[in-house]
């Protein structure tokens, strides 16, 4: 039996960094099984993405690298390591709430394959906003944990909206693991993930850490308010927005706090 569960959790684990992530894993058939603990590794992917952010900045740093050039790095990296399906998600969803059209509409948008007008202005703006911000988070040094903890902050707030809030196309994501109690787990080990990156930030970099934290829970807030009032639910388009919005959230409060710590 427990060895059962193991390998119910390995093969989660491969499929969650098939799924949200370009890193290679071994392939094969999925069977329902091995999708019920997917979420539980969800933040995993954003620790491996930390690391590769924290690395770019450290060898660059090494390498006498301008800012600039570290900032691009920084921008680009993430849509490598996952090879831009939550950006794909953030831009349906630009294009979703620049329409203004009823519920049902929204929620056929997101599902059209065609990239709109509003889309790649979302898109185009983001990008310039994260480098500018990227840019300044290097020139201020912004603190390493930062770097690192961001992305397990973001997936983590994810996994928890997937796994409790109703889709807006039907059924709660819940319903699609096994049994209440493997949904139980899985949402316990993303609030463990969450409080885990959230104190590590807050005790080693307080003032940083601390606008981190916080500025993913607003961000987090806004999301619900969203998607319950445009969509009715959350859908897998909507995490992707959200995940994208709660990195630049954090990243912003971060370096707004260091700039108001430099001043007192």
């Amino acid at each position: 039996m427990e060895g059962g569960k193991s390998v119910r959790l390995l093969r989660s684990f491969a499929v969650a960094f098939s799924m949200y992530s370009r890193l290679p894993m071994p392939q094969w058939p999925w069977e329902e099984g091995d999708l019920e603990y997917v979420f539980c590794f969800f933040p995993a992917i954003g620790l491996v993405e930390g690391l590769f952010l924290l690395c770019w900045m450290m060898v660059g740093q090494m390498l006498g690298l301008g800012s600039l050039m570290l900032a691009a790095g920084l921008v680009v990296l993430p849509l490598l390591v996952t090879g831009g399906i939550h950006m794909d998600g953030f831009c349906d969803t630009a294009d979703a709430l620049a329409s203004h059209q009823s519920r049902e509409r929204k929620l056929e948008i997101l599902k059209d394959s065609h990239t709109g007008a509003f889309a790649v202005i979302a898109c185009g703006t983001y990008l310039v906003f994260q480098f500018a911000l990227w840019h300044q988070g290097v020139t201020d040094h912004v603190p390493w944990m930062v770097v690192l903890l961001t992305p397990v902050l973001s997936r983590s707030l994810s996994g928890i909206a997937v796994v409790t809030c109703k889709n807006a196309r039907g059924s709660g994501m819940l319903a699609t693991f096994s049994n209440a109690v493997v949904g139980k787990r899985v949402l316990a080990t993303l609030v463990v993930w969450f409080m885990a990156a959230g104190v590590l930030l807050i005790v080693t970099t307080p003032v940083c850490g601390t606008a981190a934290v916080v500025g993913a829970l607003a961000v987090y807030g806004y999301y619900m308010y969203v998607a319950h009032r445009e969509f009715g639910g959350v859908t897998g388009d909507l995490a992707g927005w959200f995940l994208q919005l709660c990195e630049v959230g954090c990243l912003l409060a971060a370096v707004l706090a260091g700039k108001v710590a430099m001043l007192l």
